[in-house]
């Protein structure tokens, strides 16, 4: 008799508990298949020290085969679910596709960022959920100082030491405590002219700092907050952001390059496809977590709705707390439905406490209900962390160490680009590369995202997009957030500084394009010309109601053959003729293309913190 197939989809906090208790459970009488487009779980929670340059970056992450044995891991990212057949269908990283037949499913896919109808947010901002984001804001920010210091303009030096961060939660406070420290750090080795201090924007739309904690941790947090010199201001958001910087709702204008959109989560646009009922884009699942009528389909973590049994009538929170316990209850209850481990129970939780982490010896704690500050919250905060890795815990705490007694490295490593890593995307955890598959956009305004399909292809699953969405090539230089631009011109029109348009007079940040650092053309294309084909984000012609023009094709006809003897070869790197560029992709369908205008949903105000997926207590 043949072995029960498992599939997990997702290698979260959610699916990796799900698949290690798995595999505790059933020792190797079932064939466990993790699909996951990363081999590695990140610890959310550490990520602001990584951008901080506390740790680096290999530090929290944890190898899914070095620690899952008996699981077999399928890198790919699901497209659809076919319930019917039992069919999971996805894209590996190089583009191709697959599927996967199970008998039991458990989906843990996670959530993205969650994106508000803020006009020029996802032209200029940058959120904060995988390890490429983290990588490019310690680069950004160190790179803003660094050009601070040479530049002669006051108001140019002011603008790029300035820095908003949106959003209050677990994942805005903790980035603001980190980079602040990061940036005094890099000023106080380097000095700015005129003494100048770089200054931090926190802001939010709720009362106060960390609204969804406890009051007194709150004021614990606002208070060394405003210590280091961080401008909190609460009720405010983002109106506009632009590219000299970003309008307050309070009228007041912002000058400054970088803006962090950290305003929470929303479930992976993959559980709109499966055609269940869903809860604010979560699938609802009974206490088992089961989908209803659907025995042999779970679900965890935050792409599930799950009842809290402590709270009836309502559902528990999107936080890495509960995603790690369900992810746990998951698994027992897969066991349980193959007859392989112990009956099945609904899930249930218990708060044991919170923990932020606030930099240096800083942080806000309430262990078990007991309310702690300063450097008793940071041992118990650091404690907590390394109690809840998976791995790594010595090689953490060895980095910490080195923290404490070394000066911190304020280099910036160039290993990813802007354009790498949008805001508007449903996979955070991948940075986009040239040549590679597109990866879907997340839809603008917290609402469940749809995706454009090919032509012949299945309206209802989550497919690669044609290659030929943004050209990396074309701008050697950074377009950061708020200010380093990427031009869109007026009815899809190219900008200045995309393809097509014209030569960019100025770089990103205001600098002359001779002063910036050029970069070599790939040379994988006919006659050593830059890659026609775009690998990340929309093009500068996408727009509302119109699809991203996919890979250039050359209509222009050849040139004259030269006299034998001349070099007589025609060149293929002239500019294509009028109807050169074709569109491979169907049109968007209903909410493929969003309007950044578009007026948001009931309850969700501009700015509004959404929760964090971050783990707040012990297990």
């Amino acid at each position: 008799m043949s072995r029960p197939r498992v599939v997990i989809v997702g290698a979260g906090f959610a699916g990796y508990r799900a698949a290690r208790t798995l595999a505790r459970l059933t020792r190797n009488r079932a064939d466990i298949t993790l699909l996951n487009p990363t081999d590695y779980f990140l610890y959310l929670p550490l990520l602001p020290q990584v951008a901080a340059g506390v740790l680096e970056a290999r530090r929290v992450t944890v190898s899914l085969p070095g620690t899952l044995r008996g699981v077999r891991l399928v890198l790919g990212e699901a497209d659809g679910v076919d319930l019917d057949e039992r069919t999971v269908h996805y894209s590996d990283p190089e583009g191709g596709a697959g599927s996967l037949r199970y008998d039991r499913l458990v989906l843990a896919v996670g959530s993205v960022n969650k994106l508000l109808p803020v006009p020029g947010v996802a032209e200029h901002a940058h959120g904060f959920r995988g390890l490429p984001e983290a990588l490019y804001l310690r680069d950004h920010v160190t790179r803003q100082v660094e050009l601070a210091a040479a530049e002669d303009d006051p108001g140019r030096r002011a603008a790029r030491c300035t820095f908003v961060v949106v959003g209050a939660g677990y994942t805005g406070t903790e980035v603001a405590a980190h980079l602040q420290m990061l940036t005094d750090r890099l000023v106080r080795r380097r000095p700015l002219p005129g003494g100048l201090r770089p200054r931090w924007l926190l802001l939010d739309v709720a009362p106060r700092v960390l609204p969804e904690m406890d009051e007194r941790l709150s004021r614990t947090a606002d208070r060394v907050l405003r210590a280091r010199g961080v401008d909190v201001r609460m009720g405010t958001s983002v109106k506009e952001a632009t590219r000299e910087g970003v309008l307050l709702t309070d009228g007041e204008f912002v000058a400054s390059r970088t803006l962090v959109w950290c305003v929470g989560v929303r479930p992976d646009p993959l559980v709109e496809a499966v055609g269940q009922p869903l809860e604010r884009g979560r699938l609802i699942v009974d206490p088992q977590l089961q989908l209803p009528g659907r025995t042999d389909v779970f679900a965890c973590g935050d792409a599930a709705a799950v009842p809290d049994l402590e709270r009836p009538g309502s559902f528990t929170p999107m936080t890495a707390q509960h995603a790690w316990r369900q992810g746990r209850v998951a698994g027992e209850n897969v066991a349980g439905s193959l007859g392989l481990g112990r009956r099945r129970r609904p899930y249930r939780h218990r708060d044991l406490g919170f923990a932020v982490d606030l930099g240096g010896a800083r942080a806000a704690a309430n262990p078990l209900g007991v309310p702690l500050s300063g450097p008793a919250a940071g041992v118990v905060t650091r404690g907590y962390h390394l109690a809840a890795l998976p791995g790594n815990r010595i090689r953490v705490a060895a980095d910490w160490l080195l923290d404490a007694v070394l000066p911190r490295q304020g280099v910036q490593l160039g290993l990813v680009r802007s354009w790498s890593v949008p805001l508007d995307t449903a996979s955070p955890e991948l940075a986009r590369v040239p040549g590679g598959p597109d990866r879907p956009s997340a839809r603008r305004g917290g609402e469940p995202m749809t995706h454009e399909s090919a032509p012949g292809t299945d309206p209802g699953r989550r497919t690669a997009a044609e290659p030929g969405k943004t050209d990396p090539a074309a701008e050697p230089g950074d377009h950061g957030p708020a200010g380093e631009p990427r031009d869109m011109g007026p009815a899809g029109e190219p900008g200045k500084n995309q393809p097509g348009g014209e030569p960019a007079k100025r770089q990103p940040g205001g600098e002359p394009a001779r002063n910036q650092p050029r970069e070599e053309p790939p040379r994988n294309q006919p006659g050593g010309q830059s890659a026609r084909r775009r690998s990340g984000g929309e093009s500068a012609g996408a727009g509302p109601g119109r699809p991203a023009p996919g890979p250039v094709r050359r209509t222009d006809p050849p040139a004259p053959a030269a006299p034998a003897g001349s070099g007589g070869t025609t060149d293929p790197a002239a500019p294509a003729g009028p109807g050169g560029t074709t569109d491979p992709a169907a049109p968007a369908g209903p909410g493929g293309t969003t309007d950044p205008g578009a007026p948001a949903a009931p309850g969700d105000p501009a700015g509004a913190t959404g929760p964090a997926d971050r783990p707040n207590a012990s297990d």
